[in-house]
């Protein structure tokens, strides 16, 4: 059996597809079958010590991306996919895996592509609340969707009468599902007694956010301690411009930025967290899982069309309360911390929004899908 991965050039995409390994890994053994060969054919790695652990072998294939405003890319960008595409097709036939899972994103495309001409079954996951273009095209000839949001799910039938829709919601890697709380203080250098207020901006960080605690922090700092994931890029403007604004501040102490935050740091922060502050990407379905209340930051619709209704649709569950980028302000998202961190009842409203969005058995899900068609395909 030959499953075949293939995805964007994000986090948002490369880590749910580990979470689906992972989950056929346990399916294959709970099952006694054969261990498939997986491959992930995409632009890029991404994390390569994440595919060496799990045995998955990187099959590379350029790909151009399409991008929402004026950019001689978008011109340059045309040869690299038509390249991709030529090039996904030949290395395909010479894979022929029995199914193609495809995550979206323009670094699937040629993939994607390959497998239609080649007539493999292919298997795609929204994780946004609204298709993005691949993920839209590839709807009309998959043979099953997955959706984590159930908008996503009304679109796909209006668009495909043949393939399975089904809402999932979005894969987690069992590393970062379940927070951790035991030894979090400890291990973050923590007060017991003063709540802890989580920033996660994604691998890169969000520079906006960043700037809003940055202004906000000797304020913050009196009430709250800070984890900050602030990106790899940002880190050292962070600790200089933070190191200024707290000069002697008696609780200066209380900001603990980090550049990235690796598994066990996440778990660890996750568990001593009583409120997380995040983009609306796939960090939506990790907060949710550890049924932490939030407010969500979405980037901006000219950014990306995606994040304001994945924000909005998370919120409506009661999980979350969102602000957007140009409302943001310092005292706007001090005001709204208080609010929610003073007031347990509104803590515990949004603590069980986020469980009951929560979708622990999406990876499961969608391996099982897999497996059989893989099956169905082999035979």
């Amino acid at each position: 059996m030959k499953i075949l991965f293939t995805g964007g050039a994000t986090g948002g995409h490369f880590y749910p597809i580990i979470a689906v390994a992972e989950a056929i890994e346990d399916k294959v053994a709970e099952k006694k079958l054969l261990k498939p060969k997986l491959y992930f054919m995409a632009p890029s790695r991404y994390n390569p010590r994440a595919l060496f652990d799990h045995e998955i072998e990187f099959v590379y294939v350029p790909a151009g991306k399409i991008r929402r405003y004026f950019s001689l890319l978008n011109f340059t960008d045309i040869f690299k996919t038509v390249t991709g595409v030529f090039t996904a097709i030949m290395k395909m036939y010479s894979i022929y895996p029995d199914i193609v899972f495809g995550k979206g994103g323009y670094g699937s495309f040629p993939a994607l592509f390959a497998a239609r001409i080649l007539r493999i079954p292919v298997v795609i996951h929204e994780s946004d609340s609204s298709p993005g273009r691949v993920n839209a095209w590839a709807g009309k000839f998959a043979k099953k969707i997955a959706v984590s949001y159930p908008s996503a799910a009304e679109y796909y039938k209006k668009q495909s009468e043949k393939a399975v829709i089904a809402f999932t919601g979005s894969p987690v890697r069992k590393e970062v599902s379940v927070p951790l709380t035991n030894g979090a203080h400890e291990f973050l250098n923590l007060e017991d007694d003063t709540p802890v207020i989580m920033v996660i901006g994604g691998s890169q960080g969000a520079q906006s956010i960043n700037d809003t605690i940055l202004e906000a922090l000797p304020e913050l700092v009196k009430k709250y301690q800070i984890i900050h994931q602030t990106g790899r890029k940002n880190i050292d403007d962070v600790r200089d411009i933070a190191k200024t604004s707290l000069k002697n501040n008696q609780y200066g102490y209380r900001y603990h930025p980090f550049d990235y935050l690796n598994d066990l740091a996440m778990r660890m922060s996750a568990g001593a967290a009583n409120l997380v502050i995040s983009r609306a990407g796939s960090s939506i379905f990790e907060i949710a899982l550890w049924k932490k209340p939030s407010i969500i930051i979405p980037l901006p619709e000219s950014v990306s069309h995606d994040q304001t209704r994945n924000a909005f649709d998370y919120a409506r569950t009661g999980a979350a309360t969102v602000i957007e980028e140009n409302n943001l302000t310092s005292h706007i998202l001090v005001a709204e911390i208080d609010r929610i961190v003073s007031n347990p009842h509104i803590c515990e409203l949004m603590s069980a929004g986020a469980d009951g969005f929560a979708q622990p058995l999406a990876a499961a899900k969608i391996a099982e899908v897999i497996l059989d068609l893989s099956l169905e395909h082999e035979n």
